[in-house]
């Protein structure tokens, strides 16, 4: 895939420590509260408006676990990840589980599965479902993306469901990405990017109706950080984009209110570290 080239300048508006925070405190609440989502009708997310559009059904995949769903993607990278018997697969922001239940169906009793997550409660009820099934190659550890406890070189395969794009410093988080898979290894992630000119209000209403993705930045800018991490074979595998109804926007922000060009995108994105 062909990536143009562009000089981007990150802005943080917010003091990153706050985002993570208000972040943590947005999951931890949702794993409390038997698995309701952040961008369900009533939600964590601040307005009583907001649908849960973005997630797409896990139902018919080998080794779902209904009870690690909580309907929090926006993607299914899991069916892009290239999964093979025996592989290491690490989880970005795991949740309860999800994702690393329908890999380990795929890798097998051989694979060894890790999943990765900033919220101890979280981790507690992603570490319940695993004691149901059983599973000893499964493990579950708390930790920040941006700088991440594990060793270097350790998975063949990283996954992530719409949560990098909640993360504050997206070149730390892909540079751990790079440096915790093996030479080789590749990423398979799901993630919300925005295209078109994105105003302020734009960007608002899309936190409102889509919930949760005030840290997503624009398409072009995503790719060009995965880029210049490092990453090759980069490769958009699936696209969708998360409609917005014009006639919520007019009722919520006036007559005059259109998004023009702008889009919110749901992407699965597929990149491979070197083999050296």
């Amino acid at each position: 895939m062909k990536i143009k080239k562009h000089n981007f300048k990150i802005i943080m508006t917010q003091k990153t420590v706050d985002v993570k925070e208000i972040v943590k405190q947005k999951y931890s609440d949702i794993a409390r509260d038997s698995g309701e989502s952040c961008c369900s009708p009533t939600n964590c997310c601040g307005d009583d408006e907001v649908f849960n559009i973005m997630a797409e059904s896990y139902e018919t995949l080998d080794g779902y676990n209904p009870d690690a769903d909580l309907s929090l993607g926006c993607g299914i990278p899991v069916e892009y990840a290239g999964l093979e018997p025996g592989q290491s697969v690490l989880d970005l922001g795991a949740g309860a589980g999800n994702d690393l239940f329908v890999a380990r169906s795929v890798v097998g009793e051989t694979g060894q599965l890790t999943g990765l997550d900033f919220s101890v409660e979280m981790l507690l009820k992603a570490e319940r479902n695993r004691k149901k099934l059983g599973y000893a190659n499964m493990r579950f550890v708390q930790g920040d993306i941006e700088n991440m406890p594990l060793p270097q070189n350790e998975f063949d395969v990283v996954l992530s469901n719409c949560v990098l794009n909640l993360v504050p410093d997206k070149k730390a988080a892909f540079s751990e990405i790079y440096r915790v898979l093996k030479p080789g290894g590749h990423f398979s992630i799901s993630d919300i990017v925005l295209e078109g000119e994105i105003s302020d209000v734009v960007r608002k209403s899309a936190e409102l109706y889509a919930g949760c993705v005030s840290g997503a930045i624009e398409k072009e800018e995503y790719l060009h950080i995965v880029e210049e991490t490092g990453f090759e074979e980069i490769d958009i595998r699936k696209e969708r984009e998360i409609h917005i109804p014009e006639e919520w926007l007019k009722a919520k922000f006036g007559e005059s209110m259109s998004l023009g060009n702008a889009k919110v995108l749901s992407i699965t994105l597929f990149g491979k570290k070197p083999s050296f």
